[in-house]
């Protein structure tokens, strides 16, 4: 027997994911590379009476929609603030449901990623994560080396002051060594030392639920990224969502500190 609150729940999210008008920018206005904050899971949840879990399932149904779209368009690389280190000081039942749903989309969504020819990425500290968790990140990361379109970065108990630290940590260590002088030290070695190494900085970066923080997301790579946000919770961010936060960033010129010309 199928509850009310599956029915409700069910034509909720077709409705919202399904709902794309407006298309996306021509290739040659599109970022690169975007990086989101994924915010309002728990919100999205609240306000419609339901258990945070289900808020967290629906987020889910929206991380496969946007990696495709994603995907199909050419973006060059997705980042996806995932789970913070913060967030682990968040109940600890709604955590183990978390790490349960990662391994489940690994699971679940490997041949998604293999057959769109995505390569999976990971950022953040291994130490702490659940050995599921790390085993199934072990086997997407194998299982889609060799693909060569959009690049998808889960950043996963990920955060930014913690990866700068940890590439100072590094560069010290190497300093220490007498591998490197420190009048030798440019932003470019700092870049090399952290966990985006060989990554593109985003181009665009996109927050949801309608926050205006950066809530300690890619502090360095992101310093000259065009900032989006919108009020619809990630569960809501559907197609058009995306899309419009697209055009919203090819309308833009970015000036990277110059003088914009273009009115003159």
């Amino acid at each position: 027997m199928v509850s009310s609150f599956h029915v409700r729940y069910n034509d909720f999210m077709t409705a919202t994911q399904s709902a794309t008008s407006q298309p996306p920018p021509s290739p040659d206005r599109l970022p690169h590379h975007v990086a989101i904050i994924m915010d309002g899971n728990g919100r999205w949840a609240r306000q419609r009476g339901l258990p945070r879990a289900v808020g967290h399932r629906a987020g889910a149904k929206t991380v496969r929609q946007i990696v495709e779209e994603c995907a199909r368009i050419g973006l060059k690389q997705l980042t996806l603030y995932s789970f913070s280190t913060e967030n682990w000081n968040r109940p600890p039942d709604e955590v183990t449901m978390l790490m349960e749903l990662y391994v489940e989309y690994m699971k679940s969504q490997r041949q998604l990623l293999i057959d769109n020819n995505i390569q999976f990425v990971q950022i953040g500290r291994r130490q702490g994560l659940p050995p599921a968790v790390l085993a199934e990140l072990a086997n997407t990361l194998e299982a889609t080396k060799t693909n060569t379109g959009m690049t998808l970065c889960l950043a996963i108990n990920y955060g930014s002051r913690l990866e700068i630290t940890d590439a100072v940590r590094e560069i010290a260590a190497e300093v220490q060594a007498n591998r490197l002088a420190p009048n030798q030290i440019t932003e470019q070695t700092i870049t090399d030392h952290l966990y985006t190494r060989g990554m593109p900085d985003p181009d665009l970066l996109i927050r949801t639920a309608g926050e205006m923080r950066i809530s300690n997301y890619l502090l360095w790579q992101i310093s000259y990224a065009e900032l989006y946000v919108t009020p619809a919770s990630w569960p809501e961010f559907t197609l058009d969502e995306l899309h419009k936060a697209l055009e919203n960033y090819a309308a833009r010129n970015r000036r990277y500190g110059g003088v914009d010309h273009s009115n003159t």
